[in-house]
């Protein structure tokens, strides 16, 4: 029988709301909150650990909550209320079920890749959580070694982001470092910088990217700083056929990445 929880003034119910809104306490705690069936099934095959399970039993019944988490290490599972859940519930449409997990370091230094051919998207301080969790879903789809996020100003498990991603924060390769750290890990694996720019640019197509390469987007304010520019095998560029000189960065990494796995035959 699972602890039950009725009352929207329980303790636990206000710390739930703290993890979904404060990325402090998340920080603090060393979690972070994820809703949704398909969203926790890809986190667990992410490798991510459930610390604590909460489930609205009118909504998700008690005994898939056992088959959902039979290969986890007991997580804390509580059953609410649907009134409790709706009121900690984030997305719209719920199906009740939520997952408080244990974060992974997403340090450069705990990065494991093999070393021939890389195909790595790295984004620099991209800021709003519906680009970075398009940005997921770009690697994902392309199924990309990493994606690396360069002096990020976003929490990346900020649960706008799980969910503008749909959970492909769980399913690619992810890292977060200094423009300085990650191009140095760049170089030390010997692959080759292209960097979306204006200035000293080739066309995305006519560069070879079937070698050992990473992607690098900017913003669409401000585009990469001086540090990529300068450090870049090659800038490259999508041609503009309309008035302005810009696109929505996830949809210009989607272009050059998508034109690599072209090139490499989608392998």
């Amino acid at each position: 029988m699972y602890k039950h929880i009725s009352s929207l003034q329980n303790p636990v119910i206000k710390r739930l709301l703290q993890l979904q809104e404060k990325s402090r306490a998340r920080k603090k705690e060393g979690v972070f909150i994820v809703e949704g069936v398909r969203e926790i099934q890809l986190a667990i095959k992410g490798g991510f650990r459930l610390k604590e399970l909460y489930f609205a039993e009118e909504l998700f019944p008690e005994i898939k909550v056992k088959d959902l988490v039979k290969d986890q290490e007991h997580p804390e599972i509580t059953s609410l209320s649907a009134e409790v859940y709706n009121k900690i519930a984030y997305r719209g449409s719920t199906e009740g079920l939520l997952a408080v997990v244990i974060t992974k370091d997403l340090g450069l230094q705990k990065l494991e890749l093999l070393d021939k051919n890389l195909l790595i998207l790295v984004a620099e301080a991209p800021e709003k959580p519906g680009n970075i969790g398009a940005l997921l879903r770009t690697a994902d789809a392309a199924k990309v070694d990493a994606i690396l996020i360069s002096n990020p100003k976003t929490d990346i498990f900020n649960p706008n982001i799980i969910r503008s991603s749909v959970g492909c924060v769980f399913t690619t390769k992810i890292a977060t470092g200094t423009t300085s750290e990650i191009i140095e890990f760049l170089h030390h694996k010997k692959v080759a910088i292209y960097a979306a720019a204006l200035q000293a640019s080739k066309i995305y197509s006519e560069i070879d990217l079937t070698t050992s390469s990473a992607i690098v987007v900017g913003t669409e304010a401000t585009g990469l700083s001086k540090e990529w520019l300068e450090n870049s095998t090659q800038n490259i560029i999508i041609p503009m056929q309309g008035e302005i000189d810009s696109m929505n960065v996830s949809v210009a990494a989607g272009i050059l990445i998508f034109e690599a796995k072209r090139q490499r035959q989608f392998k």
